[in-house]
């Protein structure tokens, strides 16, 4: 057994190297920053209304539908074959993109992109399933980083191509289907994992009822010391359950981890703390990611691609860039995040939703942009602090748990927001005015975060006085100290 975990502690490096080419390929995508100038131009020859009304938003209905069981089966199927999956959907996304036509074409390609947006989820997921847990943290670096890297040099590339090579959009497109494919020539070299998160802990050979195996380690489910507050009586509880799981046919166990993951996202969210930072994530999600699927739409209402140079991709580059820098900020701020952590989503989301404002009511396309920048940059910044705070005081499986209910929660919301204003079925709003909405979206969220952060910090302060007044050596400590300067 110890010669079986050596050998995998130093074969973490294939899979990861597979997994980062994977992760660049899949999202080094020229052609997405001028998406909707593809789709208004001549090769599509769809109206913007069109474009706004009745493709887009089939994108975020489908992902809403796919993400739930996606969640569910990626685990138990040991995550390869949802990344195959993946790769598939985008290899038929830019294929109708290329060669069909069509309103219903269109929407067939949100489909299949919100199909492959929802099994992203492996892709994060895959990693700790085939590395031994002293290499999480440098995986998990390494895959986050690739993707922003791809990102950034796709739409940089996608800027240079169209500004300088006068390359039309269509050939971008077949770019990123070529950049797609080799993303899923690559999924199939992945090594399957012999266990995962939820369904498939250990293997049958591993599993045993009986005293020696009683407290078995398990490094990944405890990360930190926050963790000790679960008590003895859960964790037998968990061995047990996995105990029970290796006799139980598999329908039964599928059950029965079911059951189990609702224990413990009930108790993942009786937390007062977990809870905040988890309806910030969820409400400030949705917001963002209705932001980044029409301000393609925006730009084009303020400077249509007909007469004038696009600059969409240069654009994404500088925010990708700056969200990136905003991120890595995060761990070298020295700041008592339970006490001011809620005041920053706050101002911050206030922020936002000034950007947002300013989007709407500008004239000009280069305040626009800048706006978009300092909005993204916002947002990277506090969900990377919502997400710390979070994963610090869970186990892994407990975060990643969170994180897909979280958002799912952003999903549903954005959903219901997409009915609302954008869908021509709801109120069908124009573009300029869905950006006023949206402003007046983040302003109620960073309404809600400084009254809460006001209300967290006049109690602390007020906790603190009490406990002050309540303790009469402090007071005599106090008054002995005033003597004191008092003689002085």
């Amino acid at each position: 057994m110890d010669c079986w975990r050596k050998l995998q502690s130093r074969n973490w490096i294939f899979p990861t190297l597979i997994l980062c080419i994977y992760g660049f390929f899949s999202m080094m995508r020229p052609s997405e920053p001028f998406l909707t100038p593809y789709l208004t131009g001549p090769d599509k020859n769809l109206t913007i209304d069109e474009v706004t009304q009745h493709v887009f938003p089939v994108w975020t209905y489908s992902y809403l539908a796919l993400l739930f069981p996606v969640l569910l089966i990626t685990d138990y199927v040991r995550y390869k074959p949802v990344i195959i999956l993946q790769g598939m959907s985008f290899i038929i996304t830019w294929l109708l993109l290329l060669f069909a036509y069509g309103v219903m074409a269109m929407q067939l390609v949100e489909f299949f992109y919100g199909m492959a947006t929802a099994t992203e989820v492996a892709y994060y997921a895959y990693i700790y399933s085939v590395v031994s847990a002293e290499h999480y943290q440098k995986v998990t670096g390494y895959c986050r980083s690739i993707t922003l890297v791809a990102t950034t040099v796709g739409s940089l590339l996608g800027q240079l191509l169209v500004s300088f090579a006068h390359v039309s959009y269509f050939y971008l497109n077949a770019i990123t289907m070529a950049s797609v494919s080799v993303a899923f020539i690559a999924s199939f070299f992945l090594p399957m994992p012999q266990k995962t998160m939820f369904f498939h802990r250990k293997s049958s050979s591993e599993t045993s009822c009986g005293p020696a195996n009683k407290h078995p380690p398990n490094a990944s489910s405890q990360p930190n010391d926050q963790q000790d507050n679960i008590g003895t009586a859960s964790v037998s509880f968990q061995d047990l359950l996995e105990c029970q799981l290796s006799k139980v046919p598999d329908q039964n166990s599928f059950l029965l981890v079911l059951v189990q993951l609702c224990k413990d996202l009930k108790e993942c969210y009786t937390t007062k703390k977990l809870l905040y930072w988890s309806i910030w994530w969820a409400l400030a999600t949705a917001g963002f990611n209705q932001i980044l699927n029409y301000v393609q739409v925006l730009w084009e209402a303020k400077a249509p691609s007909h007469n004038s140079e696009v600059y969409n991709g240069a654009v994404e580059a500088l925010a990708t860039f700056l969200s990136s820098i905003t991120s890595l900020a995060v761990g070298y701020i020295k700041v008592n995040w339970d006490l001011t952590g809620e005041l920053a989503l706050g101002i911050f989301s206030a922020l936002d939703a000034g950007t947002l404002f300013l989007m709407h009511f500008t004239r000009d396309i280069w305040v626009c942009y800048g706006a978009y920048l300092i909005f993204k940059a916002c947002y990277m910044f506090l969900i990377t602090i919502a997400t710390f705070q979070i994963a610090v005081n869970l186990s892994m499986e407990r975060y990643a748990l969170m994180f897909g209910f979280n958002n799912f929660v952003a999903l549903l919301i954005q959903t219901i927001v997409t009915v609302t204003v954008v869908d021509s079925k709801g109120l069908g709003l124009g573009i300029k005015t869905q950006f006023l909405i949206y402003g007046s979206y983040f302003a109620v969220i960073s309404g809600i975060f400084l009254i809460r952060s006001i209300y967290t910090i006049i109690s602390m302060k007020c906790q603190k006085s009490e406990n002050l007044a309540g303790n009469p050596l402090s007071t005599e400590l106090k008054e002995q100290s005033e003597s004191g300067y008092a003689k002085d």
